[in-house]
Parts: structure tokens; sequence; C-alpha cells
């Protein structure tokens, strides 16, 4: 775990990771609630499985912005380079922004991975290393030290090099959990998932019942006994309004009042029988698209015995 905070050092190592494929990156910032934020630390990995931290780099760069500016060259707008991070759009915004290239967000693809197969209370780092990666006894309590003071303490040291370690190894098993869900259409097994989908559907059907109505029920109840909030509810009001008018009243003030209303208007099947025979006077252009629908046997079977 080496700690760098010489430029020339900073520089070589930075030289040296030009030559990666991957590499796992987190930041420290100084003054981050403020509103000229600065960046303390870079943190760096290389080496995926390493569980040491012998391989993460914690790179000094406070105050040096020509050493940052070098790592964004070197590393952040390399294309051949993948960069991961955890909530990247944070961090990135330190380290090139919108120039960086090849960016990979954890936090983003742990959203995109259903939530029966990572059934998580929410997409903090330190949540999925516990649940993905049986990282217990997480302490992010050095997250919102004094990043800005000189010298850092071993807590903070400490604290910069796991997490390096910790979203490896996130980065990992999100991986594989996102093959897991979504294999290659060509190669799924059809046979089992009719098997899987049969023996979910009726109990499916029951706690999605169940559900929308004890949240009808909820909600009357609440209404009812004028209670606005519970441990698991909050009720609250709003207005929707939809506003209408006559499209010959449309026409007439577009005339009076010289308007340009020149958009395209999608026609519904209504507006089309409406029209009848004068949709032919009409110049329209037509979007064309194949839609699928997957229809279970069961919901056919049961309408037809109706």
């Amino acid at each position: 775990m080496p700690y760098l905070t010489a430029a020339r050092d900073i520089r070589n190592f930075v030289a040296e990771y030009t030559k990666a494929k991957t590499l796992w990156i987190d930041t420290e910032v100084a003054d981050y609630n403020s509103r000229h934020p600065r960046l303390s630390l870079i943190q760096v990995l290389d080496d995926p499985d390493d569980m040491s931290g012998d391989r993460v780099l914690l790179l000094d760069v406070l105050e040096q912005d020509d050493v940052v500016a070098n790592f964004i060259e070197q590393i952040m707008i390399n294309p051949n380079i993948e960069k991961v991070f955890h909530n990247a759009s944070y961090d990135v915004k330190f380290l090139g922004n919108k120039k960086a290239k090849n960016i990979t967000c954890t936090l983003e693809i742990a959203k995109k991975i259903p939530y029966y197969l990572l059934p998580v209370p929410n997409y903090q780092l330190k949540t999925l290393a516990s649940v993905l990666c049986n990282f217990h006894y997480i302490d992010k309590q050095e997250q919102t030290s004094d990043w800005g003071q000189r010298p850092l303490t071993e807590e903070q040291i400490d604290y910069a090099y796991l997490d390096c370690i910790y979203l490896a190894q996130v980065h990992k098993r999100l991986l594989e959990l996102q093959a897991e869900g979504n294999p290659e259409p060509q190669t799924e097994d059809l046979i089992a998932l009719n098997k899987r989908y049969t023996q979910i559907e009726k109990q499916w059907k029951l706690l999605n019942s169940e559900f929308e109505h004890l949240q009808e029920r909820m909600k009357k109840a609440m209404q009812a006994q004028n209670v606005s909030e519970t441990s698991s509810f909050k009720l609250t009001a709003y207005e929707r309004k939809t506003v209408k008018t006559q499209f010959s009243e449309l026409a007439r003030l577009v005339q009076t009042q010289g308007l340009s209303l020149d958009f395209p208007v999608t026609l519904t099947q209504k507006l089309q029988k409406d029209l009848g025979e004068n949709l032919e006077q009409l110049s329209v252009d037509i979007d064309a698209s194949n839609a699928w629908r997957l229809t279970s046997k069961t919901q056919e079977n049961n309408h037809e015995n109706e």
C-alpha cells in the first residue's frame, strides 16, 4: 500500500498504470460540503484479486493540480483503460469530467440488476460489499473526516485503501450477477424458464393481490383516521389538473392571434375514425414498428372458461 506524496513518484506510477487494462479507482475530497471542494486523495488498484492492499496506491494530490492534470491526461481520457468507480459521476467531476473515457460505475450496474437477484435496502458500497462479498464491520466513519488535514491519520489511510478492495470485489460479483440475470437469449433454456414461471406465477398473483389490497386499505384507514404518517407509509395529497379545450377554440385562437403551432399531432384511433375518408386529405407520417406481447396460457385458459 504505497502512500505517495511527491509529484515525481506519483507521475512514475501513473506512467506504469497506462499499461493496465482495468483500474479500480476511488477518491477522497476535502471540504466536500463547501462551495470549493478539493481533491485530496486518488486511490488506485490494478489487481482485483488483491485482498491485502499491497496493490492499492494512494496518491496524495492535495494542492497538486499539475499532478491531477497528469493523471487525467494519462489515465482518465485514455479510452484503452477501463476505469471502475462506485457512483462514478461524483469522482469523475474531479477527474476530467466529460473528457473522461471508458468509465464503469458499479452503482449503475447494481441498479440495473433485478431486485430478486440483489435484494438490498440501498446501493451504497458498504451495503454491497457486506451483502455480496461478506465484508463485515465496515467502518465508514472516516468518510466524513477532515481530508484537508495533513498528515492524514492512520485510520484515514486504512479507510482509503480498503475502499478500493471493496470496490474491486463488488465489481466482480456484480458482473457475475449481471451475467446470471442476462444470459444470451439464443442459449436460454425455455423449458427451465417455463418451469420456473409456472412455479412462481400463482404465488406472485396472491402476493401482488394482497400487496395492492393492503395499500388501498392503509390509504383509506389513514385518511379516515387523519393520520399522515406511520412507520411504513407517508400519506400526501396532491391536486391533478387536466386542461382541455375544444379543437375549434384552439384553431380560432391560432387564426386571431397569428400563433405558430406547427408541430406534429398524433392521431389516435378515435381521431382517425372520426376523420374517416378525410384522413386521406392529410399529409401524414407513419411510424411502424413491431411490438411483442408475452401472454400466459394460464390467463388465456381462464378467459376461455369465463
